[in-house]
């Protein structure tokens, strides 16, 4: 599990590692376009709820992984995380759900070879 801290808070949001690299990338490129968005989650610590963060720029963000070794992403999870940053629902994932591993780099993921109840985010309603 890695973490991701957000503005001043000193409190971590707990996030595993392969969600939180494909997050920091989506973020980081959104972010370095000067694009604000939501982020948003159901809590899976125990408590009831869910959580929204407004993303922008000029707010401290800072990713913390537990593992050394860089996580392969998946070219198809991050263009579907893209694509739900961009929209008005803002990006809402799932942190219990497994990210597929990352298509050979040989042959180009597509849309039929990542099942959709495997990838980490729901549509907002």
């Amino acid at each position: 599990m890695g973490n991701l801290y957000y503005g001043t808070s000193p409190e971590p949001i707990r996030i595993p590692d392969r969600l939180l690299s494909h997050l920091k990338v989506v973020i980081a490129t959104k972010l370095r376009r000067s694009e604000s968005f939501t982020l948003s989650w159901t809590h899976v610590d125990g408590t009831p709820g869910r959580s929204t963060v407004w993303l922008q720029p000029s707010i401290p963000l800072r990713f913390v992984f537990d593992s050394a070794e860089p996580e392969q992403l998946d070219s198809q999870t991050l263009k579907n995380m893209a694509d739900m940053a961009n929209s008005s629902a803002g990006l809402v994932v799932a942190f219990d759900v497994d990210i597929p591993a990352a298509a050979p780099a040989t042959a180009p993921a597509t849309r039929a070879s990542v099942p959709a109840r495997r990838v980490p985010m729901r549509t907002a309603a």
